[in-house]
C-alpha cells in the first residue's frame, strides 16, 4: 500500500459518501472560524451561514464564527446531523450550489492556518490496546503474565494534562526530567522520546456529576473522533510512574488532529471487537458491536513504519465512557478521551517505537534507507517528523481521520 493510496481514496470518493471533517481555521485577515475540509479546500461555514444557506435549519449559524467547536457541539445531535446533511448536499453539487460565491466560500488549504479545534477542559488517556499492553508486559515483566491482573476486567486509564495538547503541525520540544543513568538518578533531556498512535473521542454532551453513563447510552455522548499522538518520554516515565502513574513523561505535549470526524460517519465501519474473557462486569457489557474497522498508519520522516487498525482495541469507546463515569465523574462538552496506543499482532503493526525497536534492543531500520546510524531508530531524534494518518473505505463509504504531524526539537 503506497503512500499515495490515501490520496487516491480522497480524490475518488463522492462527497455524499465521504466523511465530513470539522475544524477551526483562519485565513488572510479572517479570524478563526469553523470549517469543513473538502479535498484540498476548506468550506467556510461562517460565510456559508451569512449567505443564508442554513436559513431553513433551526439554529443560529453565528456559532460558526467561534474560535472553537464547543459552541456548535453544545447545540446537540439533531443540529449536528442537520448541518452535516446540508453540507453534504451543497458539496455534492458545489459549482451550482455556490454559483457566484464558489471562490469565496471554498478556501484552498494552502491559504489556511489551522487551530486547536476544541476548548479541552479535561483529558483522559486509556490503555485499551491489548497488544500494546502485552508487548510492554513482555519487555518489562518477561517472567510473568504480560497483562496485569486488572487488564481484562476494566479499561485502565489516567487523567492527563489538557493544557499541553497542541494542534497538528506544532513542533514538540524534547522534555527534560529525571531518569536512571548507570543505576543512579540523573537529570537532562529525555533520550527515549516516543510517539503513540491513538484515537481521541470528543465528548459532545455533558453528563451529571454523580450519575454514571450507561454503556448502552455511552455513544450518545460522543460528538466525534480524531487522531491523537500521546508523545511519551519512556526513560522519564519508567523512573517516575510508580506508585501513581505517568507524570512528566507524558505531560509535556500531546498532538491532536486539526479535524474532528462526526461519530455518525463511522457507522459503516462498525465491527465486533475481540472476545472479552472473562466476561466484564455487567456495567461494561454491551449488546451491540462497538469497535470500528479503521486503517491507521505511522510515517517517520516520510517513511511508513507501521500500519494497523482501530479494531485491535480491546475495550470499546462505550466501555471506556461507562467506566470513566461509573464512579460519578462527569463529562463535559469538549473533553477528550484517548484510547491508548493501538498496535496489531505483528511487528509492522505496532503503534510506538518502544515496540517497533523492542525498547531499543532491535533498532528499527527505516525502509528505503541504509543501515547506517542515520537510517536506524530506537527512539526519536531531534529533527524527526512523525505523521499519523487514518483513512478507510467500506461499503462504498470513505472516512478520513485527518493527519497528526509533529517535529521534535530541543
Amino acid at each position: 500500500m503506497p503512500l499515495s493510496f490515501f490520496s487516491s481514496l480522497l480524490l475518488s470518493s463522492p462527497a455524499s459518501l465521504f466523511s465530513l471533517m470539522f475544524g477551526i481555521f483562519s485565513y488572510d485577515i479572517a479570524s478563526p472560524r469553523v470549517g469543513v475540509k473538502h479535498r484540498e479546500y476548506i468550506l467556510d461555514l461562517e460565510l456559508v451561514g451569512l449567505l443564508g444557506y442554513f436559513n431553513e435549519l433551526d439554529f443560529d449559524p453565528a456559532v460558526f464564527a467561534k474560535p472553537v467547536l464547543n459552541d456548535f457541539i453544545e447545540l446537540g445531535k439533531p443540529v449536528w446531523q442537520a448541518v452535516s446533511r446540508r453540507v453534504r448536499e451543497l458539496l455534492s453539487n458545489e459549482q451550482t450550489a455556490f454559483e457566484g460565491v464558489h471562490d469565496q466560500v471554498l478556501i484552498h488549504e494552502s491559504r489556511a492556518t489551522m487551530h486547536l479545534p476544541l476548548r479541552i477542559g479535561d483529558y483522559t488517556d486509556f490503555y485499551a490496546g491489548i497488544h500494546h499492553a502485552e508487548n510492554v508486559g513482555r519487555m518489562f515483566r518477561p517472567d510473568g503474565d504480560p497483562l496485569l491482573p486488572n487488564y481484562r476486567h476494566l479499561p485502565v486509564g489516567y487523567h492527563g494534562r489538557a493544557s499541553s495538547i497542541v494542534v497538528s503541525g506544532t513542533p514538540i520540544r524534547r522534555p527534560k526530567g529525571q531518569f536512571l543513568q548507570d543505576g543512579k538518578p540523573a537529570f537532562g533531556p529525555s533520550q527515549a522520546l516516543d510517539f503513540e498512535l491513538e484515537l481521541g473521542l470528543v465528548i459532545g454532551r455533558n453528563s451529571r456529576l454523580g450519575e454514571p453513563v450507561l454503556v448502552e447510552e455511552a455513544e450518545e455522548y460522543i460528538f466525534g473522533v480524531t487522531l491523537f499522538n500521546d508523545w511519551s518520554a519512556r526513560d522519564i516515565q519508567r523512573w517516575e510512574y510508580q506508585p501513581l502513574g505517568p507524570f512528566l513523561g507524558k505531560n509535556f505535549g500531546s498532538s491532536i488532529s486539526a479535524w474532528v470526524i462526526p461519530f455518525d460517519d463511522l457507522e459503516p465501519f462498525r465491527v465486533r471487537g475481540p472476545i472479552q474473557e472473562p466476561a466484564p462486569l455487567p456495567y461494561l457489557q454491551a449488546s451491540s458491536p462497538g469497535h470500528f474497522d479503521l486503517t491507521l498508519e505511522v510515517a517517520l520522516n516520510d517513511v511508513v513504519i507501521s500500519r494497523t487498525n482501530a479494531q485491535y482495541l480491546y475495550w470499546s469507546f462505550a466501555q471506556m465512557i461507562a467506566h470513566h463515569t461509573v464512579g460519578g465523574c462527569n463529562l463535559n462538552v469538549g473533553d477528550v478521551l484517548a484510547t491508548g496506543t493501538i498496535s496489531g499482532t505483528e511487528p509492522g503493526s505496532y503503534g510506538s517505537l518502544l515496540e517497533l525497536s523492542w525498547n531499543g534492543e532491535r533498532p528499527l531500520v527505516l525502509p528505503g534507507t541504509d543501515a547506517s546510524a542515520n537510517g536506524k531508530r530506537t527512539f526519536l531524534q531531534d529533527g524527526d517528523t512523525v505523521v499519523l494518518r487514518g483513512i478507510s473505505t467500506k461499503h462504498g463509504h470513505t472516512v478520513e481521520l485527518g493527519e497528526v504531524q509533529g517535529t521534535i526539537f530541543s
